[in-house]
């Protein structure tokens, strides 16, 4: 990685601005449900304090649009956090987010001491990327850590603009997303297997286009496989299809073979003729769908064969689910592909899963201990599988 991390700053008695991301999932009372990205900053957080540093945390929290919204308030946030890292002196939070009362706050952290300001999001300019917040941000800290991978495909004023304003170093979370997701782009071990499922081939056009030059093999399921087969010539009945992406699943298709790569679509599929749990089904090879019905699974031939190929290969990535998971019923052929990428981390592969719904559904399998990395940002990891370059990691200063 050919940017500074935290590991290149002498921290004794500096004050660390850290952005991280604690948009944590909450029930109706506030209550957080999941802590997994709480969890995924600590280690950036207990080596800045056993550094010598004070350190100021900087988060988003759902989508308040810019106003004062206490259903977002950074408070449970800092409860849960007091609460995992009893190495800290003091855990406070400020309902300030910049100005007199927050540059008095962050003042006040000594080594050792966390503070937390409020949602950056209750501020306008943050999402407009404003310099004046920028600027206002960088008085609260001597050195920025990003350390928000899932939030660094955005240029916000907390994940771009304060870089302009103090020296910005990657937190160790953001440096082990892009070792393991830039890594697998740049130098796989081979054979690369790489899973694209989801319902729209439209979302993630980039991503298969990209990698269609690099993989060994790119195996596709979901929703947008049925475009793919459509593309193919065959009759999709009730599926859900996009007819503005046929040609491009045909350039696609024409692509991978003139790259040598291999690109594998369903045989046969689950279908039912309802979207629902308890519709009618069957096992079908894809094609014979018949009218009124509709792929929501790949089938167990399907499954198979895909098991085989993350079983047999070096490096995996696996980023969206193979059907609707959430109903039981069409949930085996992504589970079949989860319990594949446990076999073949054991097998000495290494394993990625690229954020978004395939991560709820490995931690649905029990399997995400099981894998290499499980990445915390959906939306940052597709970007950095498209081959982009992420606004929040451009701008943190160079090794």
């Amino acid at each position: 990685m050919a940017k500074k991390t935290i590991r290149d700053v002498e921290w004794a008695g500096k004050r660390a601005l850290v952005r991280v991301d604690f948009n944590v999932p909450q029930d109706d009372s506030g209550a957080i449900t999941d802590d997994t990205r709480i969890r995924a900053a600590l280690p950036t957080i207990r080596y800045l304090i056993e550094h010598g540093a004070g350190v100021v945390l900087m988060s988003h929290l759902g989508r308040p649009k810019g106003k004062v919204n206490p259903k977002y308030s950074m408070r449970p946030v800092v409860e849960r956090l007091f609460e995992l890292l009893p190495e800290a002196s003091e855990v406070k939070k400020t309902e300030a987010i910049t100005g007199p009362a927050a540059e008095a706050a962050a003042g006040s952290v000594g080594p050792g001491q966390v503070l937390m300001l409020e949602n950056t999001r209750f501020d306008p300019r943050e999402e407009k990327n404003d310099p004046e917040m920028a600027a206002e941000l960088a008085k609260l800290g001597d050195v920025f850590v990003n350390d928000a991978f899932g939030a660094a495909h955005r240029a916000n004023a907390s994940t771009e603009g304060v870089a302009h304003h103090l020296m910005g170093v990657a937190g160790l979370l953001l440096e082990k997303e892009l070792a393991f997701i830039g890594g697998a782009l740049e130098d796989p071990a081979r054979p690369f297997v790489t899973i694209i499922g989801g319902a729209k081939i439209s979302d993630k056009i980039g991503v298969i286009d990209n990698l269609l030059g690099k993989v060994n093999a790119l195996l596709i399921g979901g929703g947008m496989a049925n475009t793919f087969l459509l593309a193919m010539g065959k009759n999709m009945g009730d599926s859900l299809i996009e007819p503005e992406s046929v040609e491009v699943a045909r350039g696609l298709i024409a692509k991978a073979e003139a790259a040598g790569a291999r690109l594998i679509l369903p045989v046969d599929a689950v279908i039912a003729d309802a979207f629902s749990a308890s519709a009618n089904t069957k096992t079908v090879s894809v094609d014979a769908v018949p009218a009124g019905w509709r792929i929501l699974d790949i089938g167990p031939e399907t499954a198979k064969i895909y098991a085989a190929e993350v079983r047999g290969a070096k490096t995996v990535i696996w980023n969206g689910p193979m059907g609707v998971f959430e109903m039981e019923p069409f949930a085996k052929g992504t589970f079949a592909v989860a319990t594949a990428m446990a076999d073949a981390s054991a097998l000495g592969a290494i394993t990625i899963i690229g954020g978004g719904d395939s991560v709820a559904a490995i931690e649905q399998a029990g399997l995400a201990d099981k894998m290499s990395h499980v990445s915390t940002g959906g939306g940052a990891s597709l970007e950095l599988l498209e081959g982009k370059v992420l606004p929040g990691v451009a701008a943190l200063a160079d090794k």
